[in-house]
């Protein structure tokens, strides 16, 4: 009636393969199969951002200084931040406007459809840090 646990287990009881099934039901079906025979064990490699220029980015770190001390002169700010308008600033000190008032100096390393990330400065150090494009109101790069 039911079908057969039994190969799931039987046939390779404390090994890897033992659990590549997909679904006990359809006991022919392997993750590597779904997948093209990837590495990492059938599942799809994990996200590695795009190229940085040597010494930079997620490999290079943040930046090995802090950012300049004064507050450039905000430009008019737009409905929606354009993600290729961001994009020129990637890898320079760039200081950002958010939506309601919140301001800092940013080292963008990534620049997504959506979102942006990179190392956000705290006053004494450099953290990682990603945001959406939706909440900055307005950003100036050096």
């Amino acid at each position: 009636m039911y079908p057969s646990h039994l190969p799931l287990y039987n046939n390779y009881p404390n090994s890897e393969e033992a659990y590549l099934y997909s679904n006990p039901f359809e006991e022919e079906i392997y993750y590597d199969e779904i997948y093209g025979g990837r590495q990492f064990g059938g599942f799809p490699p994990p996200f590695t951002p795009p190229f940085a220029p040597p010494g930079q980015g997620p490999t290079g770190g943040p930046p090995t200084s802090p950012p300049p001390s004064f507050v450039p002169q905000q430009q008019a700010g737009a409905f929606a931040v354009d993600p290729g308008g961001i994009r020129r600033c990637l890898y320079r000190y760039t200081y950002v406007w958010l939506r309601g008032f919140a301001q800092f100096w940013f080292y963008p390393t990534f620049v997504g459809r959506n979102s942006v990330s990179g190392y956000r400065w705290t006053g004494f150090n450099w953290v990682y840090f990603g945001i959406s494009l939706r909440q900055i109101q307005s950003f100036t790069c050096i």
